[in-house]
């Protein structure tokens, strides 16, 4: 290769990728300056200038004027320094042309190394540029391999991998390579393999980019979700409000014979879903909370962020839900702690305080006569 179709290829380069010749030219030459010294000598003070517009390819050594040389490779004694220029003195640098007569085949070499990291450099970023808009929204994809519990997807669209973790995973949901299956793309991480989309089934935001693409009324703002929290598999609880007092937040999720929340529900493979009005009122929130149970009461520490709920009965069991998940979710969508108790139960400890509080009131009278005797 000449120094011409070297740098013709660069030109070629720049118009077929996109990545300016500038940037490869200041690549290339740091890169030669390390193969010469690799080839040549490490001790010399060296510099390589490609030049484009001459094709030219050439090494400059650098050496110090001395008096006495100690170092061959980076001084030069006065003497030999005048016989190249009369003006040089003492601490000048000399700047002499020392390309060696093989060096393109060096040159052609290291540039092919070169381009080679910077290609695969710059379709990463032009990959990772590519998904990060991606970030925070569904997309759908194959299922390519699998690796333990962990599936690699390839999604539509794009050359990135998803990554589908265990923990991820809807519990319960079984997958098969080449399955079709949706996913939220959470995030993105670079590897040795390239750039990855960790992508997730689980994640309350999975149900939320359902419902944006089910209900009109999200995607435009009218309706909004101010809160989702989820047990992937087994139940979800969404908090909604509208700005809006002629929209109806409730139907526009739930949609005609409860056609949009059972697309959201068949995609979530049966999982529940209660879907709340949200309100600035903790009483009020806290009670819709702990749907579908029926609540009679709540009372709220705001210090503690705590508060008592009590509930019919026969409702006891459905406010608490199966080990606690209902009241555990109602708990992390309202950010209050609560306690659950049934009517009676609640009565019981009612009469037993009021009870105590006249035993106390009866000592406070035995001690107040005593104190008059």
């Amino acid at each position: 290769m000449t120094n011409k179709d070297f740098f013709l290829a660069l030109d070629e380069l720049e118009k077929q990728k996109g990545i300016k010749k500038d940037f490869f030219i200041e690549t290339l030459e740091s890169a030669l300056v390390a193969a010469y010294k690799k080839n040549f000598g490490e001790a010399k003070s060296v510099e390589v200038k490609l030049n484009p517009e001459k094709n030219t390819i050439k090494v400059y050594a650098y050496k110090t004027v001395v008096d006495v040389v100690e170092n061959k490779d980076a001084e030069i004694s006065l003497e030999e320094a005048k016989e190249i220029k009369k003006a040089y003195k003492i601490g000048d640098q000399v700047k002499e042309e020392i390309t060696p007569k093989d060096f393109g085949r060096i040159a052609a070499g290291t540039a092919k190394q070169v381009v080679t990291q910077k290609l695969r450099e710059a379709e990463r970023s032009a990959a990772f540029a590519e998904l990060e808009e991606k970030v925070d929204t569904l997309t759908t994809g194959y299922i390519r391999r699998s690796e333990a519990d962990t599936y690699y997807i390839e999604l539509m669209g794009t050359t990135i991998e998803g990554v589908l973790m265990p923990s991820d995973q809807i519990n319960g949901e079984k997958y098969n390579i080449n399955d079709r299956i949706k996913v939220y793309i959470k995030k993105l991480r670079e590897t040795a393999r390239g750039v990855q989309a960790i992508v997730s089934r689980s994640n309350p935001g999975f149900v939320r980019k359902l419902f944006e693409n089910e209900v009109p009324e999200i995607s435009t703002g009218h309706v909004e979700i101010k809160n989702i929290v989820r047990e992937a598999g087994y139940r979800t609880k969404m908090a909604i409000y509208s700005a809006d007092p002629q929209i109806d937040p409730l139907g526009a999720c739930v949609g005609n014979k409860g056609t949009r929340v059972n697309s959201v529900v068949s995609e979530l493979g049966g999982e529940k879903i209660d879907i709340i009005i949200w309100s600035d009122d903790p009483f009020e929130y806290i009670a819709r909370a702990l749907s579908p149970a029926t609540v009679l009461s709540v009372e709220i520490d705001e210090v503690n962020k705590t508060s008592k709920v009590i509930v019919p009965d026969d409702k006891l069991s459905l406010a608490i839900g199966k080990n606690g998940q209902n009241v555990r979710l109602a708990a992390k969508l309202t950010g209050w702690k609560i306690d659950v108790k049934s009517e009676s139960k609640a009565g019981e400890e009612e009469k037993k305080q009021e009870a105590q509080e006249e035993v106390i009131s009866l000592d406070d009278i035995d001690n107040i006569f005593g104190d008059i005797e």
